[in-house]
């Protein structure tokens, strides 16, 4: 491989170190825009985090390597049911418990070890950015995509407030698993059924990125059906409008004289105002309506006495764009730049839950194909790839307090390290099946660590270790090479080689638990070298350095800060997270030769690079020319050697 350099900045960049994982945007790279579910803010992050943000993170750390610009931004859901009723519980205000959970959850995403773009980050409670949630409801408005009607919906009698019929499951509330009941009221709709056949229609360009099982789950909820009484439909409007405090208002002024009056763009937002208290507690109305103070205004039509509307919009409007706002943060002329947007969209993967599929996912696309409409969006879908991850589990259970079977995330962090969490949850199987914990060794990883960390002693111990800060990763041809009996190349460098190679479609694919055990053979070959099996010293080849660097570069993906304190013992002081994707050697990877594996007395010995199609007596000669082989025979009587090439030669002694 050629000799690795730092990611290259362009002229005049400064950005320190701790903006590595900025998104640069400035034309030079191709792009990749990477997104997580953003989280709700109810509490500290439990297991379901721990596994979604290790996946994210090792694509994101991965498309730095291979040279892609990547935005990979962080934010928080805060308005909503969840945060509102535990801070009524507890007698809090819900902004004091939404902002000091959020603060709870970034301290513990930072000692994760996510690689966030932290610039962008956004909570959907600010009034800068339910802002624009309001200019939306706005331009679905003007455009007939917003109406108010009187129609039976679905009463959640606990959470007292109306629900979605996506947000009712077997007849119950799905987020407190309350029997809904039916009530004639007069509420806010979304015409989702205006987009219903393109809703279908646009699903073709989704197939290749998303998973079938939830196109399938689209397809049925949408529930298209052609016949003599004409087409129709499942799927239903969207029912926005929620009789709660915590969510952003409804931007309209009910007026007398000219009805329904939309709050023009500029005296947005229509901000919430304070209540304490038992002005918090739902009732058969928002709590909004007791705000004397503030429901009384003026329309903003007529000038007259008017009254502002009393419900606020469902959390679910919030997460329908967000992933927009993250492309021009803190920008003021609109919700986004249009510019921005044409740079960036669609998310090229987008990492979440399967049970947003009928909720979220649809809102999203539905909301996307109106801005496309508009000409603010360059494509109608928002995502062009989805990876749904499987749910952490305890003992075959979903982790509850009623089961008393939930596991504490810090409390494992505490136990085994970041880095053991993240790997394990990683190598427990591919990112779309369940983690049963229960079946997970973290300590099994933190010994593994430990072992890479051992390929390098700290720096300063052995000066054969070089504290040039040159030639990071490379594993590139030189003219040091582990001896495999002829002039070409060792065992180890061809194995680096394959190891990066492999590892790189691996990632690719999404087979990270694939890929860590191709890095757990790499570690056991590199710890091979060490020993001196091949008459050389820890540390005294290139071949072995190369090796260790290369760990440390593949390991950065999985497992971070091992690989920076590994990196740092090879004396290198720039990241090992700016090291670009090692470079392979086609010559390297040619199958002509393969490892056979030298036994004494049925133990391991050695291991030796020999063609396909070598002769059994030339296979035996050059395993007993090997020096561990013949260190291990010592002065006893060799009684009998077994060879089955190319793969193994066995000395039985007597």
């Amino acid at each position: 491989m050629s000799e690795n350099r730092t990611i290259p900045a362009p002229p005049g960049d400064t950005r320190a170190e701790a903006r590595l994982f900025e998104a640069f945007d400035d034309g030079v790279r191709p792009r990749r825009y990477l997104l997580t579910m953003f989280p709700y803010p109810s509490g500290d992050l439990h297991m379901g985090h721990a596994e979604v943000f290790a996946i994210t993170d090792v694509v994101a750390r991965y498309w730095r390597a291979k040279g892609f610009d990547v935005l990979n931004p962080v934010g928080w859901d805060s308005f909503g049911l969840p945060a509102e009723n535990a801070a009524i519980r507890r007698g809090e205000h819900p902004a004091a418990f939404t902002e000091a959970n959020i603060a709870t959850q970034a301290a513990s995403i930072r000692r994760y070890g996510v690689s966030f773009d932290w610039s962008r980050r956004l909570h959907t409670h600010e009034p800068a950015y339910y802002r624009w949630t309001q200019w939306l409801f706005a331009r679905l408005h003007e455009r007939g995509l917003a109406y108010r009607a009187a129609a039976e919906v679905n009463w959640c009698p606990k959470d007292r407030t109306v629900l979605a019929n996506e947000q009712v499951v077997d007849g119950a509330c799905e987020r407190c698993g309350t029997a809904v009941v039916a009530r004639s009221l007069t509420q806010w709709f979304f015409r989702t059924t205006a987009y219903a056949d393109r809703l279908l229609d646009d699903m073709a360009q989704l197939e290749p990125g998303w998973p079938a099982h939830v196109l399938t789950m689209q397809r049925n909820w949408i529930g298209r059906q052609d016949g003599p009484g004409g087409t129709t439909y499942r799927l239903h409007d969207w029912l926005v409008s929620r009789q709660r405090y915590w969510g952003a208002p409804i931007p309209v002024v009910h007026c007398p004289d000219c009805g329904e009056v939309v709050v023009p763009d500029d005296q947005l937002p229509v901000e919430l105002p304070h209540l304490e208290g038992d002005q918090l507690v739902p009732g058969d109305v928002s709590p909004l309506a007791g705000a004397r103070d503030w429901v009384v205004t003026t329309c903003p039509r007529c000038g007259g006495p008017a009254e502002r509307d009393t419900d606020t919009m469902d959390t679910f409007v919030d997460s329908s764009w967000y992933f927009l706002r993250y492309l021009s943060p803190g920008y003021d002329g609109g919700p986004f730049r249009p510019e921005d947007a044409a740079r960036w969209m669609p998310a090229a993967l987008y990492v979440g839950g399967v049970e947003h599929a009928t909720m979220h996912l649809l809102y999203a696309r539905f909301v996307t194909k109106v801005l496309y409409d508009m000409g603010l969006v360059p494509s109608p879908e928002p995502y062009a790839r989805l990876l749904n991850q499987g749910q952490v589990v305890n003992h075959g259970k979903a982790m509850s307090k009623s089961l008393g079977n939930g596991v504490d995330l810090a409390a494992e962090l505490d136990r085994h390290g970041v880095d053991a969490v993240r790997l394990a949850m990683l190598f427990s199987g591919p990112p779309e099946d369940d983690v049963d914990w229960a079946d997970v060794s973290p300590d099994a990883m933190r010994k593994f660590l430990a072992r890479v960390l051992r390929l390098a002693p700290p720096h300063g111990s052995d000066p054969s270790i070089p504290s040039d800060d040159g030639g990071p990763a490379s594993t590139g041809s030189t003219s040091e090479t582990r001896p495999t009996g002829d002039d070409g190349p060792g065992i180890l460098r061809r194995m680096v080689h394959r190891t990066v190679h492999d590892v790189d479609g691996l990632v690719e694919a999404g087979r990270f638990n694939v890929a860590i055990a191709r890095l757990m053979e790499l570690v056991g070959e590199v710890r091979r070298a060490a020993s001196g099996g091949d008459g050389h010293g820890p540390g005294e080849s290139e071949e072995y350095r190369e090796g260790v660097a290369a760990v440390a570069v593949l390991l950065s993906l999985f497992a971070p800060h091992a690989a920076q304190e590994l990196w740092e013992r090879l004396g290198r002081t720039t990241p090992v997270a700016a090291q670009p994707w090692p470079e392979v050697d086609p010559a390297l990877l040619v199958t002509s030769e393969v490892e056979a594996v030298v036994q004494v007395d049925g133990k391991v010995r050695d291991r030796l690079l020999v063609s396909v199609d070598v002769a059994p007596a030339e296979l035996e000669r050059a395993a007993l020319a090997r020096p561990a082989v013949a260190r291990a025979v010592g002065d006893r009587a060799v009684r009998r050697v077994v060879v089955r090439p190319p793969h193994l030669v066995n000395v039985v002694l007597g």
